[in-house]
């Protein structure tokens, strides 16, 4: 269930995908007028591929997982009958076009960042900043990100994860305000990397892993939803300060399309301006000591 790709000659998480997108385009919005005897949500194959200019084979072999070598045409034309956003368009490109994928074992290796990203953390030492790759590995972070979420230097190198923080670790309930919202935004941008890295066995390992410890994780990373987060804003209850909110923006790295930073930033005299103050004191003190 967990598995991010299919081992046999099928490609599974492409079906999956498909099929949820599917669902969820209703006739009204494809303009199909549905007819009394409907039994299925949203659309049905065939009336996909009558919007896409499809044969219905074509297009029922596709959403099987069965056509490997499908043209830019097609695919875009699939992400017009479904709707798709750009987030979920390049998804479908991921998953449908694994030859134009960056070669897969390269997932496996250590991730290096750079020193000049190190000293950008050290810079960034009045806001909490991270490194994180696309499988959510915490490849860095600063002292005050490590006060507000954990500190992940000091787990063992394969429990350093913000999706194993954010599903595994009771302190994570707690600590975001609006949890469900994080964790799902979690679950979307991991259903994006394993679209990009489809054959990454440490994902395979914490995907399986997720799975069968949370309820919540099994059920979001079913409805195969994408998303990028690139910049939002997080409400988090901190057990020293108390309540804050926090902006955040993700910088993808050029030499790495793999690595990004997650820096949070507050307003300037607000709340969180004062709770990260605090917090950046409190370290101060600790070094200190």
């Amino acid at each position: 269930m967990g598995k991010a790709s299919s081992a046999s000659g099928d490609n599974k998480e492409l079906s999956d995908f498909l099929r949820s997108r599917r669902a969820r385009v209703t006739p009204e919005q494809a303009g199909v007028t549905p007819g009394p005897s409907r039994r299925v949500p949203g659309l049905r194959r065939e009336e996909v591929a009558l919007s896409a200019g499809l044969s219905a084979d074509y297009y029922i072999r596709l959403e099987r997982g069965r056509v490997g070598n499908a043209s830019e045409a097609v695919l875009e034309a699939v992400a017009r009958a479904l709707l798709l956003d750009d987030v979920e368009r390049a998804h479908l490109f991921a998953l449908a076009r694994p030859q134009s994928v960056v070669t897969v074992s390269r997932s496996a290796l250590p991730r290096r960042v750079r020193p000049g990203a190190y000293a950008l953390l050290e810079v960034l030492r009045d806001t909490p900043a991270m490194i994180l790759d696309g499988r959510m590995d915490v490849l860095a972070l600063n002292a005050l990100a490590r006060a507000i979420f954990a500190d992940f230097e000091t787990m063992p190198i394969c429990e350093r994860n913000l999706a194993r923080f954010m599903f595994l670790d009771p302190v994570a309930r707690e600590l975001f305000v609006e949890w469900d919202m994080a964790a799902r935004m979690v679950v979307t941008g991991l259903h994006l990397y394993a679209g990009r890295r489809p054959d990454d066995p440490q994902l395979t390992e914490l995907i399986d892993r997720l799975s069968e410890a949370d309820a919540d994780f099994r059920r979001w990373w079913a409805a195969h939803d994408v998303e990028a987060f690139s910049h939002g804003t997080r409400h988090y209850r901190h057990p020293v300060v108390g309540e804050f909110t926090l902006n955040y923006e993700t910088l993808i790295f050029p030499g790495d399309p793999d690595q990004w930073l997650f820096v949070s930033t507050a307003e300037p005299g607000s709340p969180a301006s004062a709770a990260l103050r605090a917090l950046a004191g409190r370290i101060g003190n600790t070094n200190d000591a």
